[in-house]
């Protein structure tokens, strides 16, 4: 059985509709990540599984039972909010055991055991007698975790904690957080805008639009097999190609984009339609080849961006721009590109 169920799922705010049939399954341990664009509906899903907001229709249901009614305090839920929302007049220690006022600490433990493990677990030993106002951002973030996880939740809710944090500090937060979500084996509900963060610290993920569920995957599937076109442009960079279907020939079906004729390897059968109809396919930047055999065009490159390991270049086809990846140095016009009929993933 899912340890986390929502099915059908409707928000509405007065006329506007925040969440629109939400469902989707989370299973013990699982960590599960919402992400999208601002305004997609992630976080309002997120207070709704927390009991801060009433869904409209639908249901919410922990470990088989509806959940509908019970306050957030009775939902066993530990929430780490975006401004980690601290007790100023606390000390670090006092914030922690801020929760164990309501709960007793597990296994026995008595508050100052279960503060002090949860000091250690998140490499804040030492710091219990500072106030919030004395720490960094990343330990601040830290706190908020450690408060969240005091009276050892069913569920952790955290709702975009590393956001206001710069680049290489969200990098090592995330694996600290992921770690100790492992060590735990808590449920979790992660927030995030962040492309590369969900793929980078999911187990699964759920892409949100428009305040419903275009895709629920694990990181690679969501990447590699893009369910819709919004999913295929969201998540990392991609190549969208509108085009027009010539025929079939074996397992590959011949389609043309702009008059040029490309294989593609859809996997659709019959379901590509016949000559004449339209699909639109994706390939990824990294999948197209400099020099290819196989689906070339001929592109002049506009801009390049060194990236270290690649460098990520924009060139013209046509009316379109084309974006690839490569650690070699290309530059001018008269280059050719390719792809694999493989590598092209049908929308």
């Amino acid at each position: 059985m899912a340890d986390l169920e929502l099915s059908g799922v409707r928000k509405a705010f007065a006329d506007t509709v925040a969440l629109d049939g939400v469902t989707f399954d989370i299973e013990e341990g699982e960590f599960f990540t919402l992400v999208g664009p601002s305004g997609c509906g992630k976080t309002t899903t997120l207070r709704t599984i927390a009991g801060l907001e009433s869904p409209t229709e639908g249901t919410v249901r922990f470990g088989g039972e509806d959940v509908a009614g019970v306050p957030t305090e009775d939902r066993d839920v530990g929430i780490v909010f975006q401004n980690y929302a601290l007790f100023p007049h606390m000390s670090v220690r006092e914030n922690v055991a801020y929760g164990l006022n309501f709960a007793e600490p597990p296994d026995g433990q008595s508050v100052d055991e279960r503060v002090t493990e949860l000091l250690e677990l998140v490499d804040l030993s030492g710091m219990g007698e500072r106030e919030p106002d004395q720490l960094s951002g990343g330990q601040q973030q830290r706190v908020a975790l450690a408060r969240a996880l005091a009276p050892a939740p069913d569920v952790l809710l955290l709702d975009e904690p590393m956001s206001a944090l710069d680049a290489r500090l969200r990098e090592t937060l995330r694996r600290q957080v992921k770690r100790i979500q492992q060590d735990l084996a808590v449920t979790t509900v992660y927030v995030t805008h962040d492309q590369e963060e969900a793929l980078a610290i999911s187990d699964r993920l759920a892409v949100m639009h428009d305040g419903g569920v275009e895709q629920v995957g694990t990181p690679r599937e969501v990447y590699e097999e893009p369910a819709t076109e919004f999913v295929a442009s969201f998540v990392g960079e991609n190549n969208l190609f509108d085009a027009e279907v010539v025929g079939r020939d074996g397992g590959a079906t011949a389609v043309a984009v702009d008059g040029t004729e490309f294989r593609i390897d859809d996997g659709l059968g019959d379901r590509s339609g016949g000559a004449g109809d339209r699909l639109t396919f994706c390939v990824r930047p990294e999948d197209l080849t400099v020099g290819a055999d196989t689906n070339r065009f001929e592109v002049a490159v506009d801009t390049a961006e060194f990236l270290g390991e690649t460098t990520r270049y924009y060139a013209e086809w046509g009316d379109r721009t084309v974006v690839f990846r490569t650690p070699d140095a290309h530059g001018g016009d008269g280059l050719t590109l390719g792809f694999d009929p493989a590598d092209a993933r049908v929308l």
